[in-house]
């Protein structure tokens, strides 16, 4: 049986909201006997909603009184439960003092962290307020500013770092300085590049020797038809010292001059202020005479490589890529350049002596030895013999060549592979070396300008495999007109001038005797020493090594393991190659 559910009789008031006041609210469950005229209100908060609102009352006046009303606590009044004119207590967003009421339910996801970990760590961060645009442009400045300032220590600490390994590598004496030398006088390098004197034409004395015509077909040589460098074992090449030319003991013996040299050790003091590695020249004062001299085995002889890099090279000198392995390496490879690219038919252009230092039946390499005189001052006038190593025809009129050759060892340590930019980026490819090898090309270009070559050929060699020293082909030939190159690599023809006098006016207020000239292997200076009279006159030359006992190359050519044998004079380039 369903029980029925009986409603209550509801009162009805006709003059307004709620019961009559002749009705006493009852509680419509209850088991507590009120007394009469109390009426009934929860104390629980969570039924405030159940409240019947007095819209007729103004909302402003009641709440403006609120807190000056006193407390009475009878139906009506301010703090009667049964005020029912709408109270802010009853809504907790409008009460300022009631904050723990107040909870946003946020329905989105949380967002997911984007670029790894940090995020997690930032994601309660409170949001600061969004900078103007000149504050925001002013921290980039001040960042890209600071980035800067790491990024120029952070380079000059390499290059130091750098500095100090190629000091301890490969900065040392070209000569052992012996303790009963006296020195006389140190010379900076910042005082040379003050220097400035000009010389008039010279005039040629004397042309010695025989050239071979230069092949134009090795002008349209590139990277993708290369040509294997051929090896001239037959072919004598010399290095006379000054003193030791009969031309110039003759000419010395004529009062031609004063000062008497070799175009390799004038440009060897013209381009002084470039030098990195350590040099020495002998300087023999006899009588009024001055002879600049080299010494057997000098480092003058051979050709440095990778000189003025700030890349440091391995210290062990039996290391293939070594300062002196490399320096050796460019002396054959230039020797051997300078032969491959001639016209080998036997048609010769012959001057009026034979070479001077060739034996009867020898096979000489294409070389023309020209023996010119320049007048510094007065009645001083100085005597240098000039080399050229071929000519060209150009109009009907031969015109003297100068053949060099640059080499690449290992793309690695210059960071630019000519296979792959000589012949896009030439510009690029030079521009590499001239930072690397400073020195040796501006020698180059003193040699021609003192020999008047009409022109100067630069070869591209390079090895077959970086760690095979033995077997390299040519990737490319440019010509260059000397005086033309000078000024693109900034040498000065007055400056070099300059420091050749300075050094001779000074050489020649010493007294008669011998003196050596050395550049400090660590330091931009060089320094006099009086030496005794028999110094360097027995100095050890080493032997070549039997071709068996030599260091084999990791080629399967069979070519690759001969002796390279492209000098019979210079026994040091032949016993490392």
């Amino acid at each position: 049986m369903v029980g029925v559910f009986e409603v209550g009789a509801v009162p009805f008031n006709p003059d307004g909201w709620g019961p009559p006041e002749s009705t006493t609210a009852t509680p419509p469950s209850t088991t507590t006997t009120l007394p009469p005229h109390v009426p009934y209100a929860t104390f629980s908060r969570s039924e405030r909603l159940g409240r019947i609102a007095d819209f007729t009352r103004s909302f402003s006046s009641s709440n403006a009184n609120a807190s000056n009303r006193p407390s009475s606590g009878k139906p009506g009044s301010a703090d009667s439960p049964f005020d029912f004119s709408l109270d802010l207590d009853a809504f907790p967003l409008a009460n300022p003092d009631d904050g723990s009421a107040f909870r946003l339910v946020d329905t989105k996801p949380t967002p997911r962290p984007k670029f790894g970990p940090k995020w997690r760590f930032n994601q309660h961060r409170p949001q600061l307020p969004q900078r103007r645009d000149e504050e925001v442009e002013a921290r980039k400045r001040e960042a890209e500013k600071e980035r800067a300032r790491r990024d120029r220590l952070y380079n000059l600490n390499r290059s130091n770092q750098n500095q100090q390994r190629r000091e301890a590598a490969i900065f040392k004496s070209s000569v052992d300085i012996q303790p009963e030398w006296n020195m006389l006088e140190q010379i900076p390098f910042s005082t040379f590049t003050k220097l400035s004197f000009s010389v008039s034409d010279p005039e040629d004395l004397l042309h010695c020797g025989a050239l071979e015509y230069y092949d134009r077909s090795f002008d349209r040589i590139t990277p993708k038809n290369e040509r294997r460098l051929e090896r001239f074992k037959n072919r004598n090449f010399f290095k006379v010292t000054t003193t030791d030319d009969p031309v110039i003991r003759r000419l010395a013996n004529e009062d031609k001059a004063t000062v008497f040299a070799t175009d390799t050790i004038l440009a060897t003091l013209m381009c002084a202020p470039r030098s990195v590695y350590s040099w020495d020249i002998v300087v023999q004062r006899v009588g009024n005479k001055l002879f600049f001299d080299k010494r057997d085995g000098s480092q003058l002889d051979l050709l440095s490589v990778h000189e003025t890099s700030q890349e440091p090279l391995p210290e062990a000198k039996d290391d293939i890529n070594s300062a002196y392995s490399l320096s050796v390496e460019a002396a054959y490879i230039n020797q051997n350049f300078s032969q491959q690219v001639l016209i080998r038919d036997g048609n010769k252009v012959s001057f009026d002596e034979p070479n001077p230092f060739a034996n009867e039946g020898d096979e000489v390499a294409s070389v023309a030895y020209r023996y010119r005189r320049w007048k510094l001052d007065g009645d001083m006038y100085l005597v240098a013999r000039c080399e050229v190593q071929s000519v060209v025809e150009v109009n009907n009129k031969n015109s003297f060549v100068t053949l060099n050759a640059l080499n690449e060892f290992d793309p690695k340590y210059s960071g630019v592979d000519w296979r792959q930019k000589l012949e896009t980026q030439r510009g690029a490819v030079l521009a590499t070396e001239l930072k690397n090898n400073a020195n040796k090309l501006a020698k180059w270009t003193a040699q021609a300008i003192l020999a008047s070559a009409d022109l100067m050929k630069l070869g591209y060699v390079t090895r077959v495999h970086p760690r095979d020293h033995f077997n390299h082909v040519i990737l490319g030939v440019v010509g260059y007109k000397p005086r033309d190159f000078a000024s693109q690599i900034n040498l000065n023809t007055s400056n070099m001038w300059g420091i050749v006098k300075s050094i001779v006016d000074l050489c020649m207020k010493l007294n008669e005797g011998k003196y050596v000239l050395v550049k400090d292997p660590s330091k931009p200076q060089v320094r006099i020493y009086e030496v005794p009279a028999d110094a360097f006159e027995n100095d050890y030359v080493e032997e070549p090594l039997p071709e068996e006992e030599q260091v084999q190359p990791p080629s399967e050519d069979a070519e690759g393991v001969e002796a390279n044998g492209t000098t019979t004079d210079d026994k040091e380039i032949e016993a490392q190659t």
